[in-house]
């Protein structure tokens, strides 16, 4: 086996702690079988990380990222807000009719953590980076296009996460993309009147 240096290792194990994750379920998935999945042994596992929270943690943050990439390139400006906007949105549904499992995911990490003693953090910093993405988010647009928001900044990052993140449970549970589209004019709409242009 090659050896790669710490951090490559560590993403090769996040990565397939993912897939092991999504495939298996939180609960099911074990230090081995994510060992397994990455081809590794699982004394490499440990020599990467102290423990499931640091692990869980890492999970977290690289799903996040697996698809805050992809939005941050869509939005570029276009002629109109709405049509910026809905270029993120469009980037970030791309993703979750990909991978949908992995999106599944991030609900069962938050219960999990929610319900294991001393991981309740894990689910409070899933929230806080979904807030925080969305804060970079709004200050990439604020600075490529002159907005002005009519909000506090965190204000509307919050509500950007909450209402991304109950469309897509909605969209996982309902499997609806008629449904879907019709929500997300709604929610551009009303962005719109939250954020106006110079």
């Amino acid at each position: 086996m090659a050896r790669l240096p710490s951090a490559e290792r560590r993403r090769q194990l996040t990565e397939a702690a993912i897939r092991a994750m999504a495939r298996d379920g939180v609960p099911r998935t074990t230090t081995r079988s994510i060992a397994a999945e990455a081809g590794v042994s699982l004394s490499v596992f440990h020599y990467c990380f102290d423990s499931k929270q640091e692990l869980i943690e890492s999970v977290i943050t690289t799903i996040t990222g697996h698809y805050v990439t992809l939005v941050k390139e869509a939005l570029l400006p276009r002629d109109t807000l709405e049509e910026t906007v809905r270029a993120g949105f469009q980037a970030y549904w791309d993703h979750v009719r990909a991978h949908p499992d992995e999106h599944m995911l991030t609900y069962e990490l938050a219960q999990y953590a929610l319900r294991q003693p001393g991981f309740e953090h894990l689910a409070r910093r899933q929230y806080q980076l979904y807030a925080e993405t969305y804060a970079d988010l709004i200050d990439q647009l604020g600075r490529t296009m002159g907005l002005k928001l009519r909000v506090p900044a965190p204000v509307l990052a919050r509500y950007l996460a909450a209402m991304t993140d109950g469309l897509t449970l909605n969209y996982l549970v309902l499997g609806d993309e008629a449904a879907w589209n019709d929500i997300l004019d709604t929610v551009i709409a009303h962005i719109a009147g939250l954020v106006g242009e110079p």
